[in-house]
């Protein structure tokens, strides 16, 4: 199937979006918690306090706005994209996350978390050459002509029973007459 090159473009840049996004949405969030400090208490005073601290902090909501961004450019992008080329395509956001813990954040990285993220990301490249979408039908682009018919649905007669008390000779045939026009409609 080929795949045109503006879904391919719009694609690529809501999962540029996603990639970036997300991990500014967590380092943020993730900045902001620091600042404020793990919760002093389990007291429903403290914790109201607390709150309001983590609610009126400008940095976890601009970590809060950056996820915004993420979820909306997630849902956009798998409105037409394969989840399976969506999802390991945001993998890529494990090295910018990597990136930003150790530069932003002073995290040590170890030489084996490197490699394991090295290799989400050269996992991610391979994926990159596959189509986004491969669940429309190659028929998609054919003309009308080339199309089938979309199938009809065929009505089922209706599974209720009659009551039984009062027979109702015309509800009989009334139901029994709409099944044969449906039927002789298809």
């Amino acid at each position: 199937m080929k795949v045109s090159l503006g879904l391919r473009f719009k694609t690529y840049l809501l999962i540029l979006m996603l990639i970036v996004f997300g991990p500014i949405g967590d380092l943020l969030v993730s900045k902001g918690m620091r600042a404020i400090g793990p919760a002093p208490g389990w007291a429903p005073t403290t914790l109201l306090h607390y709150g309001f601290q983590v609610f009126t902090s400008p940095i976890v909501w601009f970590g809060t706005v950056a996820m915004i961004g993420f979820f909306v450019s997630y849902s956009l992008v798998l409105s037409w994209a394969d989840y399976s080329f969506v999802q390991p395509a945001t993998a890529l956001a494990y090295g910018i996350v990597a990136l930003l813990g150790r530069y932003v954040l002073s995290e040590t990285i170890t030489p084996l978390r490197w490699l394991g993220i090295a290799v989400v990301c050269i996992g991610v490249l391979v994926i990159g050459y596959t189509p986004p979408r491969t669940t429309e039908s190659e028929l998609t682009n054919a003309s009308p002509a080339e199309k089938p018919e979309p199938r009809r649905a065929i009505a089922q007669p209706s599974l209720r029973q009659p009551d039984v008390s009062t027979p109702d000779v015309t509800q009989a045939n009334t139901r029994e007459q709409s099944v044969r026009e449906v039927a002789d409609a298809g």
